[in-house]
């Protein structure tokens, strides 16, 4: 290459040729192929996890919800239904079978009923008999897709591959002198046993049980209502939150760390807000006292050229004196893994950053932006990239190789078309932006 190339204005001046969204990858291709159809598939229900222990009112609180959610279908599915009908043998001795145990359920069919009603089938819950201890042979109950699946039971966060089919998960706490009350009425009205059987049980099973696994497992909830039903008002908080979330797009329900706002393009300052920040109280010139808060002071911004630089005036608006890096990188014939141009701050590793780049496509000029950020020393979990336009594709792309970053945008589109652009999208940004466009 002639010894001019390697000057910062040519490099500048290949920058600003054509410039797509997404980087042409292996993969690209075949993503792009099922967008549409994966666009027009049924959007995923919200999945909830309610456990605690025996009879500490789960079945009150998931009504309760029900209740609250009526203009939404919402299906109820017990892990009780699940039980493992006892053969001859266990049915003789069935006051040593340990029901509590998470061995009692059959939990494949439980996951296999699950991922079906997330996917948008129907299925068939089996039917338990608890007197006779034994599914129903001939009667099941159909529960069709919904909006809002409550998956509720003592052992539902027992197994991890269940806990991971779950959007909210929520532990009943309740004093146990209460659960042993209900328990004993509810098994001696609704399932035919005496209170000494029952007792008995709850001696030898049902509190070992409730130590080694239920309580464990309270680890993972992610609320904890104490009182069960009787708690309103966490309950009303969960119900907006629900509500909330079914309003989102499905991969902010896939992606905690996929924040999409209003399409009012104010992406930078929305990105501001998710900064670390400090109480800080300052004296107006009326000689009040005035408490606000103060943004973490090192903080910078990072363009992808050319594309991000449209970013910039936004940030230095909200921001003064901002320090702005640079990346640039080659996008096409090698998968966008030649970085030709970077310059950052020195001390970029002790600083916040804003990545800017306002289209996602692909995700892989922006993980290989990421990449070389961390290498600098930023953490991971210290960078916010805001975009204005995403693609599903690009989204997937970036948050399961960097879970801890933070997506800020104002839209996700439908897909990827075969030239990797952004559909329906705005065209390339970058010529509209600088004028550059044929």
């Amino acid at each position: 290459m002639p010894e001019e190339t390697n000057s910062i204005d040519y490099i500048m001046e290949k920058a600003s040729g054509p410039h797509f969204s997404g980087l042409r990858s292996p993969t690209a291709a075949s993503v792009s192929s099922s967008a549409f159809a994966d666009a027009n598939a049924p959007r995923q229900p919200f999945v909830i996890g309610v456990s605690g222990g025996t009879a500490s009112g789960k079945t009150t609180v998931c009504d309760m919800i029900i209740q609250q959610l009526h203009d939404h279908r919402v299906v109820l599915v017990n892990q009780d239904s699940f039980y493992r009908g006892l053969n001859t043998e266990e049915l003789k001795r069935v006051h040593e079978y340990n029901f509590d145990h998470p061995d009692a359920f059959d939990t494949e069919q439980l996951l296999e009923c699950v991922e079906k009603l997330k996917s948008g089938q129907s299925v068939q819950v089996p039917i338990y008999d608890f007197k006779q201890h034994r599914r129903s042979s001939d009667s099941f109950r159909q529960v069709n897709a919904s909006d809002v699946i409550i998956l509720e039971g003592i052992l539902v966060f027992h197994d991890q591959r269940v806990r991971n089919l779950m959007n909210m998960k929520i532990f009943v706490d309740t004093d146990a002198d209460v659960r042993l009350a209900r328990r004993i009425r509810r098994d001696t009205v609704e399932r035919g046993r005496d209170v000494n059987s029952v007792l008995e049980q709850y001696a030898k099973f049902v509190k070992p049980a409730f130590d080694d696994f239920v309580l464990p497992s309270k680890k993972y909830a992610d609320v904890i209502i104490p009182r069960g039903g009787d708690n309103h008002v966490a309950i009303d908080l969960i119900v907006q939150h629900i509500r909330t979330k079914l309003g989102e797009h499905d991969l902010c329900k896939i992606y905690p760390n996929v924040y999409v706002i209003q399409s009012t393009f104010q992406v930078v300052e929305h990105g501001l807000g998710h900064l670390p920040f400090t109480e800080k109280q300052v004296i107006t010139p009326t000689a009040s006292i005035y408490t606000g808060v103060d943004f973490c002071k090192k903080l910078c911004g990072v363009s992808i050229i050319r594309s991000g630089e449209s970013m910039e005036n936004a940030l230095r608006a909200c921001c003064k004196g901002i320090k702005i890096g640079k990346i640039l990188i080659h996008r096409d014939g090698d998968d966008g893994k030649q970085l030709i141009y970077e310059k950052l701050p020195k001390d970029i590793s002790e600083r916040h950053v804003l990545l800017l780049d306002p289209v996602l496509g692909t995700g892989n000029s922006a993980n290989q932006a990421i990449e070389l950020l961390i290498q600098k020393g930023v953490p991971e979990s210290h960078i916010i990239f805001l975009n204005l336009i995403s693609a599903p594709e690009g989204i997937h792309c970036v948050c399961k190789r960097f879970p801890s970053l933070k997506i800020v945008t104002s839209e996700i589109d439908v897909a990827l078309n075969e030239e990797f652009r952004v559909i329906p999208g705005m065209g390339e940004f970058g010529d509209r932006y600088f004028g550059t466009d044929d």
